[in-house]
């Protein structure tokens, strides 16, 4: 059979559209013609309905793949050249909603326009070896597509919305002599919350100009805090106390503020702190908040409290932590042990050495205390805490980006306002840049844990957040 003659338009002209009025006789012909249609349609959606079928639908395919451009450059242009915006928008919660919604409808209609491509292409028109090729084409395309954005709506936008429910509402506090200090907070929840203390306290400074970090140590053995204006100054004026007593008793340790506070009060502590629930806080952390200004001399805004029992899951989300162990330690233990061999209830043991830890070594490593001494943990604590800055690159959240945030909504307490992560992202890249700073308040540098000098405690922070300037002039 010869192949069908070339169609003439009414005005007698040739009309040559190969992909609209293909010559259907031939399979050469109808076979590049599917082949085009298929790429068509993944690299410009919308494009093969408007060269070869339903236009108005391509239109609409092309006018969506456009807007998608659009907003994905300047996503990108924002990114690099604005970054407290950018996260400013994606910490909105309406607008994660709408994108939620959009890239969703941008899933459906990929699907559509790759199906209506299909139609258009007609397979059984092509040379039966390439029909499968084609399909198979289309389909990866579509998976890519389509499979890309309801990814980055569920597995992305969706997380990141949850996650911003850890987050306090309200206008950000402005830096305190250039600084954003915030109160960091370590506790095992397997102690029970109602009576949980903070076995690990430490401060984290952020310079607002360079975004440098200085995170000072405080032993959780620390006695006679004194603390900073507020209901805790008014009942202990000379410092925090210890109180003896048979049926509810505490030390004069700064991880007692707890049992003094909330466990051996009958209102919980709300007559001391009544505006704490509402501030997303508790009465034991805002009065471990006036203690550590007490005791370090600057004012802490913001606390993030951290559960260490499912710590492990922060450190698995991120893909482990690199240490350098300097000393062989046990897991496992209790209260139960003391004074029994290593041997005899060590579950396991962490390696001297280059260690990749995963979460549950690292937790372990961050609690071992049976055969080290306080401040041989806290020192670990540091190493880890900054191991864990180390490790939040923007590939390594992306790639861990739903296991982060769903283990930071299960692990993480916080008062710190959403309006606040715009300057806080922006100066968490600044600090990558910069090494950490630390100040442990042990008797190594000077600190008697029972009779501290608190005016030589707040020197010592004073120089570290404000050295003397190396280009100063010298005054004569």
């Amino acid at each position: 059979m010869s192949p069908a003659p070339p169609r003439v338009s009414a005005s007698g002209v040739l009309d040559e559209q190969p992909l609209r009025r293909p010559n259907t006789r031939s399979p050469k012909v109808m076979t590049r013609r599917a082949w085009w249609l298929v790429v068509l349609n993944f690299l410009v959606p919308g494009s093969a309905q408007v060269l070869a079928g339903n236009r108005r639908l391509g239109r609409v395919g092309l006018v969506a793949t456009i807007v998608m451009w659009v907003v994905a450059l300047l996503a990108v242009l924002t990114g690099l050249m604005w970054r407290s915006l950018l996260v400013t928008l994606a910490t909105n919660p309406f607008l994660l909603l709408l994108a939620q919604a959009v890239l969703l409808a941008y899933a459906v209609l990929w699907i559509v326009l790759t199906i209506d491509t299909l139609r258009l292409a007609r397979l059984v028109k092509t040379r039966p070896r390439a029909r499968f090729g084609i399909a198979l084409l289309a389909i990866v395309g579509m998976v890519i597509s389509s499979g890309g954005a309801a990814w980055a709506s569920i597995g992305i936008i969706g997380p990141l919305r949850g996650g911003l429910s850890i987050f306090a509402a309200g206008p950000p506090v402005e830096p305190s002599d250039g600084y954003y200090n915030i109160l960091l907070l370590g506790a095992d929840s397997g102690q029970g919350r109602d009576s949980m203390r903070f076995d690990s306290i430490s401060v984290v400074s952020v310079d607002a100009d360079t975004g440098r970090v200085t995170i000072t140590g405080i032993p959780r053995d620390l006695e006679g805090a004194p603390f900073s204006a507020g209901p805790m100054q008014d009942l202990y004026p000379d410092g925090f106390e210890g109180h003896r007593d048979q049926t509810c008793g505490w030390s004069a340790g700064i991880n007692q503020l707890t049992n003094a506070v909330e466990v051996c009060r009958e209102d919980r502590g709300v007559s001391l702190y009544p505006d704490a629930e509402k501030a997303s806080s508790t009465p034991a952390v805002e009065a471990t908040k006036d203690a550590a200004e007490g005791i370090l001399g600057i004012e802490i805004p913001y606390y993030v409290f951290i559960d260490m029992k499912g710590f492990a899951d922060l450190v698995d989300a991120l893909g482990g932590v690199d240490i350098t162990v300097e000393q062989r330690l046990p897991k496992g233990g209790g209260p139960s042990y003391e004074g029994e061999p290593v041997e005899s209830w060590a579950t396991g043991w962490i390696e001297a050495g280059e260690q990749h830890m995963d979460g549950d070594t690292a937790q372990w490593y961050a609690r071992s205390r049976k055969t080290t001494s306080d401040w041989d943990r806290m020192k670990r604590q540091r190493q880890l805490q900054q191991a864990i800055l180390d490790q939040i690159t923007p590939t390594t959240v992306l790639t861990n980006f739903s296991a982060l945030m769903d283990a930071g909504t299960d692990l993480v307490n916080t008062d710190i306002p959403t309006s606040l992560l715009p300057y806080l992202a922006d100066l968490a890249v600044d600090a990558q840049q910069q090494k950490v700073t630390t100040i442990e308040l042990t008797p190594d540098n000077g600190v008697d844990q029972e009779n501290a000098d608190w005016e030589f405690v707040r020197e010592m922070v004073r120089d570290a957040l404000h050295p003397a300037s190396e280009t100063s002039a010298p005054t004569e």
